[in-house]
């Protein structure tokens, strides 16, 4: 199986139980390998997004093809129980676990790249003045959001990201890192709270489950 990072439509909705679901798709995939490839394209896109995200468009190229490869390596080993495989994807591969130390560098460049950006061109009227006070703005907030991120523990950070840059809802997160969605729930409150003590209030890392769902402590 090859992988390219221009493949994939994104995440899609399976119905449990169908021919299509992404349990069908990989018991199906023991006797036929090509068949695996419908996983690629359903998901690749997210996982190269999710990848770029954390780690830098440089990284995400291999991190997406290691996960494809890693998953396909292991699809026997899947519990076919479960129709969707986006939570397998994230957590069977380990798939930042292996570049800690290269995440939480280029989390600090870019705080500190923020924080040294000198704002100009603001002499060429309202329009291009309003533009250049918005990015710098923008420049701004993405980079105290390095700097939280870069300060929470390892774990705390798969949480945020996995549910606000992976899109995974709170169960689906917690079958990524094999733990109770409870303890999802209970991390994310506590990670959310400093991330918007050190934002001054905002906090741009919150999901649409997390506007919906009351904080459970």
């Amino acid at each position: 199986m090859t992988a390219s990072p221009g493949v994939g439509v994104g995440r899609v909705a399976v119905m449990e139980g169908s021919a299509d679901s992404d349990a069908s798709v990989i018991e199906r995939s023991w006797d036929d390998p090509d068949v695996f490839a419908v996983l690629f394209d359903r998901y690749a896109d997210s996982i190269h997004r999710y990848a770029a995200r954390r780690l830098g468009s440089e990284a995400a190229d291999d991190l997406m093809a290691e996960t494809f490869v890693i998953a396909f390596q292991r699809r026997r080993r899947y519990d076919l129980s479960r129709s969707q495989a986006v939570p397998w994807l994230y957590g069977t591969t380990n798939l930042i676990g292996r570049h800690r130390r290269a995440e939480a560098r280029r989390l600090r460049a870019l705080s500190r790249a923020a924080s040294t950006a000198p704002a100009e061109g603001s002499g060429e009227g309202e329009a291009m003045e309003d533009r250049v006070v918005a990015r710098v703005s923008a420049e701004e907030t993405r980079g105290r959001l390095a700097g939280a991120l870069a300060g929470l523990s390892a774990r705390n950070r798969d949480v945020l990201l996995l549910i606000a840059w992976g899109d995974l809802d709170y169960a689906e997160a917690a079958e990524a890192l094999g733990v109770p969605v409870g303890t999802v729930r209970s991390r994310l409150h506590r990670v959310r709270s400093g991330v918007r003590e050190a934002l001054g209030g905002s906090d741009p890392t919150t999901s649409r489950e997390d506007q919906e769902e009351p904080d459970h402590g």
